[in-house]
Formats: C-alpha cells, sequence, structure tokens
C-alpha cells in the first residue's frame, strides 16, 4: 500500500512519518486490497484552540471504495490514533458487509498485518491565482485545487471525484464510510445529481438537483 503524509500549515516531522508507517499496519490487516492512504497533518494557530491545534485526516482507497475518518487533539500523535480507530471502525464495517451481502465485491480476507509501502512526501499543491480558476480549472479523477479569495481569510477547495450511479441505499453507506453527514451522488434511479444528508438520530434526507427543462420534458 502507497502511503502519503502530507502537512497543511504545518512541518511533518521524521518521527511522525516513522509512526504512521507502522500503525498504517491496522489498515492492511483489515484491508489487504487497499491501494493507496493519504494522511493529512494540519495545525490550528488559535491559541484558544490548543486542546484541538493538531488535526489528521486519513483517507484510504481500497478498488472502488474511499473510506475517510479524521481527529483533532493537542498533538498529532494523540490524533492520529483517534482517527485510526475511527477509520479501522469503518473498514471492518465495509468487510462485513461485503461478506454478509456478496454485492459483486471480492470477499475481503483478514490474513493479518502486512508490510506497509515506504512513507512517500508529496508537496502540498501551490495555490492557484484567482478564484475563477477553483471553478472553471480543469481537474483530473482525484485532483484538488485551493485558492485563497483575495486578502480574506476564505480558501475555496474544489476537487474532481468519478463515481458510478448507485442507489439512496449505496449512497448512505457510502457517506457512513467516509465519516460526513451528506454525501453527493448520482442517483441510478433518476439519473439526478442528488445529495443524502443525516438530519438527526436515525433520520436521513435526500436532495435531487434538476433543471427547468428537464422536468418540463418529463411532464
Amino acid at each position: 500500500m502507497e502511503i502519503v503524509v502530507t502537512g497543511r500549515h504545518t512541518q511533518v516531522k521524521q518521527k511522525f512519518r516513522d509512526v504512521v508507517e507502522t500503525k498504517m499496519n491496522r489498515v492492511t490487516a483489515i484491508a489487504p486490497d487497499a491501494e493507496r492512504a493519504q494522511i493529512v497533518l494540519s495545525h490550528e494557530g488559535n491559541p484558544r484552540q490548543a486542546d484541538t491545534a493538531k488535526r489528521v485526516e486519513i483517507t484510504v482507497i481500497a478498488g472502488r471504495t474511499v473510506v475517510r475518518a479524521e481527529a483533532s487533539s493537542s498533538d498529532e500523535f494523540s490524533a492520529l490514533d483517534i482517527a485510526l480507530d475511527k477509520l479501522t471502525l469503518r473498514l471492518r464495517r465495509m468487510r462485513d458487509r461485503r461478506k454478509d451481502h456478496r454485492r459483486g465485491y471480492t470477499e475481503i480476507v483478514d490474513e493479518g498485518p502486512v508490510e506497509a509501502a515506504p512513507v512517500v512526501e508529496e508537496p502540498e499543491a501551490e495555490p492557484n491565482n484567482s478564484a475563477d480558476d477553483a471553478v472553471a480549472g480543469d481537474l483530473g479523477p482525484g485532483e484538488s485545487v485551493e485558492v485563497k479569495v483575495g486578502d480574506t481569510p476564505i480558501v475555496i477547495r474544489r476537487k474532481l471525484h468519478l463515481a458510478e450511479p448507485m442507489s439512496i441505499d449505496e449512497a448512505l453507506y457510502e457517506m457512513e464510510l467516509i465519516g460526513h453527514d451528506f454525501f453527493l451522488f448520482v442517483n441510478k434511479e433518476t439519473n439526478r445529481p442528488s445529495v443524502v444528508y443525516h438530519r438527526h438520530g436515525w433520520s436521513y434526507g435526500v436532495f435531487e438537483i434538476d433543471t427547468p427543462e428537464n422536468v418540463a420534458k418529463k411532464k
């Protein structure tokens, strides 16, 4: 598994990279088909937020599935442990779901620790020059762009994600894997761009988007 560690507004020390390389064996033990893991370490400069100053985001790509977890703490090592706990829980759910439903995926078998690949340092992308680049720039699958708006602290981030049409149930499952309160997808029943989102408790909502012209044609 390729492991990429980057820093956002902070320098990543070699000790942290070494710890990441060792602890990512937890991921390959549960998901041997994991191809790539991206770990982003960021720092919050506000002294009032010292207890959550270090933030670790982990994204794992296993086939067509993306599993994500993040956590904040006073130091990067605690944040890494918390994020890994969340990530491994979601990976186990993914593995169990594949076994239970037999939905055409290859069953994942727990084969024990797998030697991790060397950690790769990936430089942080340079910001673009204008906000228009964040909207109109050409991006490849998985690529992202960040633009700071003028002299304000506002940063616009745009990323291209390729996804096959899926059902609402599948979208809810994907939302749980990445740990977000919402998930953007194409509804295979209607072929419309749609969003599922968490409301409260076990209640969820769905938004679908269409143009007035398309709606008029269907009447």
